[in-house]
């Protein structure tokens, strides 16, 4: 006999939380793990948005040093504390015995678990001050793996190239040239591995011989090698392409190789990881365009369905606008020139969708557009950027003015125009995407009496209705570092006191109702 789908979900009526839950326990529509965890993410949402159900404080805990949340895990001292958010409230989940300043960590990335990889474990790659890459349970902080990295290059940050797949370790950046430092025109070194498992890729050595003379930095980013000059030009080239031209040999972490004539073992003391990836000739760039330094972190950002960027030209004429045009033509597209048009202190700022539908967000001090791009003709029909919908900040129109009155005793008003950031109107501060749930988390700030409010409004990621309002109990300091994270049942706002400490506030969901009873 087939399996019916109930009546109310054949219609496509809308269907309650205690309805899921009775057909979960029956077995409907969970014939495997990805179809229940969408029911049971829709179960959350649906309560979650629920009129009765409220963010309460459940926890407040103060650091000397700065904090940081990923993935369910608060990190403390360093990362040398971890506190799980999962539960009812946050506890301590491991505390690593305290290192010396030449072993501190300089810098982590958090690995989840791909589910097609069920032997392997989510783990916290950590970056020491002594070049030292280690591998981390993420449950209990116990050592799964170390890698030495080198003896002779500083390495001191870390990055994804491609999010829980690729990541690459990059080292301090030289000058080339000054004061006979770095005479071959070494500027960085990049070393590159796949996360699950844990494999060398290779040690990419930037230079201004093969890059350029006004090379600076370097990134790695969806299989693409970003090059930034000095002269505000960013270069992309193939990573790929590059491995296949330059790549010296394959190196296997803990096994021998020979290096500069000597043997040693890959990732192991005293040499490290040899520099198997030479660039001694001009790679082919993909890609070079001019931006307006400093606008915008990255220089230019490349998503979008087809593939497009987005930068800042340089030009006076558009300076403060962005610009969206095709990755494959190079042109503008038709409505590509985003400018908010707003008067304010801090710059907006714009970015593509991190939920993979191709869209853009533009975010103003009062107003938030999600972007879609058209190009229905394909090929190299010109696309279109177009407004999906917009969130707008609830404000009066209300221009201030200022009156003053001359000698002889006559009234004058003179219209004064009020910055669109100004601390007494709302203003949006940030946007934090939720996939699992679908929801946007908008925070907004007001001030009452010289103090900063803020507001976490939930907004239907599909057209922007605003689902929900959650008030922080805490002030908001809009001239201090503010980062809030929106997790499933979880908000968390980590914030930097006056003082020069941190504090994290978490909120989780409970329902009035069910307290009632």
């Amino acid at each position: 006999m087939s399996r019916r789908r109930p009546p109310a979900a054949r219609r496509g009526a809308a269907v309650n939380a205690c309805c899921r839950l009775d057909w979960r326990s029956r077995g409907i529509c969970s014939r495997d793990a990805g179809v229940l965890l969408r029911e049971n993410l829709k179960t959350l949402r649906h309560t979650i948005l629920r009129e009765d159900a409220v963010f309460e404080k459940v926890w407040t805990k103060s650091s000397r040093s700065p904090i940081a949340y990923g993935y369910g895990r608060i990190y403390f001292e360093n990362y040398r504390c971890c506190y799980t958010s999962l539960q009812a409230r946050p506890r301590l989940l491991y505390e690593l015995p305290k290192r010396a300043r030449s072993e501190k960590i300089e810098d982590v990335l958090i690995c989840t678990c791909p589910l097609d990889q069920p032997g392997q474990r989510s783990s916290l790659l950590a970056l020491t001050a002594d070049n030292w890459l280690y591998r981390l349970c993420q449950d209990t902080g116990g050592q799964l793996q170390r890698v030495c990295l080198s003896a002779q290059h500083k390495f001191r940050y870390l990055g994804w190239d491609v999010p829980q797949e690729r990541f690459y370790i990059k080292s301090i950046q030289h000058k080339p040239g000054r004061q006979g430092i770095n005479r071959d025109g070494t500027v960085l070194y990049l070393a590159a591995f796949l996360a699950f498992p844990l494999k060398l890729v290779g040690v990419l050595e930037i230079s201004s011989a093969a890059f350029g003379k006004t090379v600076v930095d370097a990134i790695l980013s969806q299989g693409v090698l970003a090059v930034s000059h000095s002269s505000s030009c960013v270069k992309l080239y193939s990573f790929e392409s590059i491995l296949d031209t330059f790549r010296t040999q394959e190196l296997v972490l803990g096994e021998p190789c020979t290096w500069n004539a000597a043997r040693c073992v890959v990732g192991e003391p005293p040499l490290g990881i040899p520099v198997n990836i030479k660039v001694d000739a001009p790679p082919l760039a993909l890609f070079e365009v001019n931006y307006l330094d400093n606008y915008i972190d990255c220089g230019v950002q490349i998503g979008g369905h087809p593939w497009h960027y987005i930068y800042a030209p340089k030009n006076k004429k558009h300076r403060g606008s962005y610009h969206v045009c095709s990755l494959r033509s190079g042109h503008l597209a038709k409505n590509g020139v985003q400018d908010m048009n707003c008067r304010s202190l801090e710059s907006d700022w714009i970015y593509f969708h991190p939920d993979d539908s191709g869209r853009i967000i533009h975010v103003g001090p009062s107003t938030i557009n999600v972007l879609k791009i058209l190009n229905d003709g394909g090929g190299d029909a010109q696309s279109e950027v177009a407004l999906d919908f917009a969130i707008k900040a609830p404000r009066t129109q209300n221009d201030a003015s200022a009156v003053t009155v001359t000698s002889s005793g006559r009234t004058v008003r003179r219209r004064v125009q009020q910055l669109d950031d100004d601390p007494e109107q709302e203003t949006f501060k940030s946007v934090e995407y939720e996939d699992e749930l679908d929801l946007l988390a908008v925070v907004d700030i007001t001030h009452v009496e010289e103090e900063g409010k803020a507001n976490v409004r939930l907004h239907d990621n599909q057209n922007g209705a605003l689902m929900k309002t959650v008030p922080l109990l805490e002030s908001w300091d809009v001239t201090s570092s503010q980062d809030l994270f929106f997790d499933r049942d979880t908000i968390v706002h980590i914030e930097q006191e006056k003082n020069s400490n941190f504090c994290c506030h978490v909120y989780k969901i409970r329902s009035m109702h069910a307290e009632d009873q």
